[in-house]
């Protein structure tokens, strides 16, 4: 799909109209009208409708648009502003399906700049992206999970399970249990402690945003212990006596051949031996 298409795309749905469009790109309606046809085609979906009111989107037009309008965010920053950007810098983009895996990307990050040098760095945290299909799909370079992928357009490496432990505040006030929902195997572990907990159940699905939450409100959750570590040495959080560990699958994903899942997977165990030192 040409990025001339979208462009057009766009302008029609700002302007209201094929001959606004054409006028303002300063080419023939027939040329616009081609473009969106391209476009239609392709997705099999009409984009707009026309009427006595005008040029409208159509449903999926509208579906369509933000899409369209971060392909033409993407291209200008690829085009323009990446190849000055690029030198001696190597590119690497990480994603995480669980949230409690957000901290360590970042230090992930700061892990390999510091072995070998200033990254063009993205960091994905879109949990619900299928963060195989976005690796083995080149959207991602390497990705985090808690399900060993079937996928043979990927490898995994097993990390070692991650450690999750309950949590509370000192002395809570109407004491609420927090549930990151992480899975199946969470949710198993996880029923018994929420039924004991006085207040209610409280979804979070981002991990620091439910830290936050306890810390400020009163509460209890499992949290990995590298999150929690500074908290509990300040006595702002304790171990919950008697409870249950709960250990997580946890998994780096690959691209089959890929040129930097070795370095990856070196910085990964690096941090991970200082966690537990």
């Amino acid at each position: 799909m040409q990025i001339k298409a979208i462009e057009t795309f766009l302008c029609v749905a700002d302007t209201g109209g094929f001959h606004a469009a054409a006028r303002k790109l300063n080419v023939t309606q027939t040329a616009v009208s081609a473009r969106i046809r391209l476009i239609e085609e392709e997705t099999g979906k009409p984009l707009f409708t026309r009427g006595a009111g005008g040029t409208s989107l159509t449903e999926f037009g509208q579906q369509f648009r933000p899409y369209a309008e971060q392909m033409i965010s993407l291209w200008s920053f690829a085009s323009r502003d990446l190849p000055t950007q690029t030198q001696n810098r190597t590119a690497l983009r990480l994603g995480a399906q669980l949230s409690i895996w957000d901290p360590l990307l970042v230090d992930l990050a700061v892990q390999f700049e510091l072995h070998f040098g200033q990254l063009l760095l993205t960091l994905n945290y879109d949990h619900d992206l299928n963060m195989v299909e976005a690796v083995a799909t080149h959207v991602l370079d390497a990705a985090l999970t808690h399900e060993r992928p079937l996928d043979p357009r990927v490898q995994s490496h097993d990390l070692g399970p991650e450690r999750l432990i309950l949590v509370t505040t000192p002395v809570p006030v109407d004491p609420v249990f927090v549930n990151l929902e992480l899975g199946e195997i969470y949710q198993d572990h996880v029923r018994s402690a929420a039924r004991r907990a006085t207040g209610q159940t409280v979804f979070l699905g981002n991990c620091m945003m439910a830290l936050r939450y306890v810390l400020r409100r009163g509460g209890t959750g499992y949290f990995p212990e590298y999150v929690i570590r500074d908290q509990i040495l300040a006595g702002d959080l304790a171990p919950v006596a008697g409870a249950m560990e709960l250990l997580l699958p946890h998994y780096l994903v690959t691209r089959k051949g890929s040129t930097t899942a070795a370095d990856i997977l070196t910085c990964l165990t690096d941090l991970r031996k200082d966690d537990q030192a």
